[in-house]
């Protein structure tokens, strides 16, 4: 799929962080075709899980509830990360606070095509600073099952080092936690 439009409305306003090539932003209900794809990959599911969305108005709801929900509880959510070049969305990129953990994670998820090009370490790291620097959290962690290498390679390059293991529920399978605290003295 084809995701290179730009929006009529205007979102650089919604923009959050900005790297050399990647602008990352706030995720919009117009942005339901490109979650609808990336969260039917086979390496989405594999990797993060099946979140049933199946139709754009599943994905429209996901965002809603879901994702920019997270915004308004939060303060922050993940975003969708941009070619800055192009404005082309190649993947999601930011901080999730999930019930079951008791610190902030990073979270990252691209389209396959735009994977070992460098997007998800400059992307988490700009992240990483963000969270840190920006909205003062004192300890951010990672989270990733134990057989997505290039995961945990890139939760390592940006600092994060495996604690140990966990569930997020009862039932579900385990996860390797990574964690960094922060240097920050407040």
């Amino acid at each position: 799929m084809n995701f290179s439009r730009r929006q009529s409305n205007d979102t650089s306003s919604m923009n959050v962080i900005e790297t050399d090539r990647l602008i990352l932003r706030k995720l919009t209900i117009d942005d339901d075709r490109f979650i609808l794809d990336l969260l039917n990959q086979p390496s989405f599911i594999q990797f993060i899980g099946d979140r049933g969305v199946r139709t754009l108005e599943d994905a429209r709801d996901y965002l809603s509830k879901r994702l920019i929900d997270s915004y308004e509880r939060f303060g922050f959510g993940l975003y969708l990360t941009l070619l800055k070049e192009s404005d082309i969305p190649i993947g999601i990129c930011g901080l999730v606070k999930r019930e079951t953990l008791k610190d902030v994670d990073v979270g990252f998820a691209f389209l396959p095509e735009y994977w070992s090009k460098g997007y998800a370490f400059e992307s988490a790291s700009a992240v990483l600073a963000y969270g840190r620097n920006t909205l003062g959290l004192k300890r951010i962690v990672g989270i990733t099952t134990p057989d997505n290498h290039s995961s945990i390679r890139v939760l390592e390059k940006i600092g994060l080092k495996f604690e140990k293991m966990v569930k997020l529920s009862e039932d579900d399978i385990e996860l390797k936690l990574f964690g960094l605290a922060s240097t920050n003295k407040n």
